[in-house]
């Protein structure tokens, strides 16, 4: 471990679309506190996530392995805790551990999360397994601390969270660096209204902003009533991140810290299935990524494919903590630095829920294939996939021409059959058969 390790704060939103921040899309120009943070440190232009579902994107944040190697490969299934993950380790290197939010890893719906459960987060705890099932996002709710005692909070959930992250800085004792994880539910739809709640004025706010093309291309997607509040979500986040960051400065330990701000994963507005994520559609798998802090710095954006899965290894090396055998994904301080060799050329993910899927993503390609025989809330894998996607992001990157059942198209699917049989292989998947359309 350096003599000094930073402090390591992960700022994790839920069902954030990578287009709602500025510094990834000019037609937005309201998330200045990111888009400097972005400046100061490191955005990556091309991050995905690894599971397209909450639950599974963050197995697999905590443990840096894949959804179908922790178990937890949908929803409603709880985190075996014999797994080693991120915050143990740490804990063990010296380091603080706490978590502020949404936890989604246990399968306790609106009870509290029991210690064991907890994924290695034992010194300070303010959480609810389903926040979304304890909360609004107007009328506040409540979590459970470490003693599992209710604690209760009024108005707008993301500004209450936001007070809670900064009284936990302030009266921590500094005597370790700390691992805060702290877990936003914004922008999520809001699960018993069945709509997005940003603050009161946002439908006015941002009724004017663009639609993104991949949206705007699907009338029968539900963005026209539901986008300008997503915004106001997303607006919110980034207020509170400066909130966050003048505490940081106050204190005297930003300059200390690596911050990571990112989202399990993205929405397509009900425009690619029946509801808002679970495909391998960009607007479900792209993902803001922006880290600052020792090891990234200098305001770039490295074109590097980068996932979630490589997010465990990057915690890890920033703390002086050598990678585990069988650890997934790759830090990336490698890319921040310009190395490049060997560096994975394709993101590899996999889609629960709605289907039993699989997919790859590189520069150019997006590939994915689907089980016919299996249903994708009791089956975790599949010995047989047919082909279901094919879209040339280069020419098409709005995904609207699907070209897998296109002939011209045959040795481009085959060398991309390979490549994510291959990634399968990698993620301890048994090999299976791959059938075309």
């Amino acid at each position: 471990m350096p003599e000094s390790p930073p402090n390591i704060l992960f700022l994790f939103s839920d069902q954030q679309r990578h287009d709602t921040l500025g510094c990834y899309n000019p037609d937005i120009g309201f998330t200045p506190r990111l888009d400097q943070l972005a400046g100061e440190g490191l955005r990556f232009e091309n991050a995905f996530t690894c599971q397209p579902v909450c639950g599974p994107a963050r197995a697999c944040l905590q443990t840096g392995l894949y959804a179908t190697q922790t178990g937890v490969y949908r929803n409603g299934i709880t985190l075996p805790p014999e797994l080693p993950t991120v915050a143990g380790r740490l804990r063990e290197n010296g380091y603080e551990t706490a978590y502020i939010g949404k936890w989604h890893l246990a399968d306790t719906g609106t009870a509290p999360v029991p210690p064991e459960l907890r994924g290695g987060f034992r010194d300070h705890w303010l959480a609810a397994c389903a926040l979304e099932h304890t909360s609004t996002g107007l009328e506040g709710g409540y979590m459970y601390d470490r003693e599992n005692r209710r604690v209760d909070f009024p108005g707008y959930r993301a500004d209450s969270q936001t007070d809670f992250v900064i009284d936990y800085l302030k009266k921590r004792s500094n005597q370790k660096p700390f691992f805060l994880f702290v877990s936003y539910l914004e922008p999520h739809h809001q699960n018993g209204a069945d709509h997005y709640q940003g603050p009161p004025g946002s439908k006015e706010r941002f009724r004017d902003i663009p639609i993104p093309e991949d949206l705007r291309r699907f009338p029968g997607g539900d963005w026209a009533e539901e986008y300008p509040d997503y915004l106001g979500c997303c607006a919110s986040l980034d207020e509170n991140t400066g909130r966050i960051i003048d505490t940081l400065r106050e204190l005297g330990i930003y300059e200390d810290t690596l911050i990571v701000y990112t989202s399990d994963h993205g929405s397509h507005f009900r425009t690619r299935n029946r509801e808002y994520k679970r495909s391998c559609h960009e607007g479900s798998i792209r993902v803001p990524l922006i880290l600052r802090g020792p090891g990234f710095r200098g305001g770039q954006a490295p074109g590097a494919l980068a996932s979630l899965i490589d997010l465990p290894a990057t915690l890890l090396r920033a703390a002086g903590i050598e990678q585990p055998p069988g650890l997934q994904g790759k830090p990336l301080q490698r890319p921040a630095a310009g190395d490049l060799e060997n560096w994975p050329e394709e993101v590899f993910v996999q889609i629960s829920e709605s289907q039993v899927g699989r997919a790859i993503r590189t520069k150019r390609w997006k590939y994915a294939v689907r089980a016919p025989f299996r249903q994708g809330w009791i089956h975790a894998n599949a010995r047989l996939y047919r082909e279901d996607c094919l879209y040339d992001l280069e020419n098409d990157p709005y995904e609207l021409h699907n070209l897998v059942r296109d002939r011209a198209y045959a040795e481009v699917r085959a060398e991309l059959r390979q490549r994510l049989l291959a990634r399968m292989a990698a993620a301890e998947e048994k090999k299976p058969k791959i059938i075309g359309r």
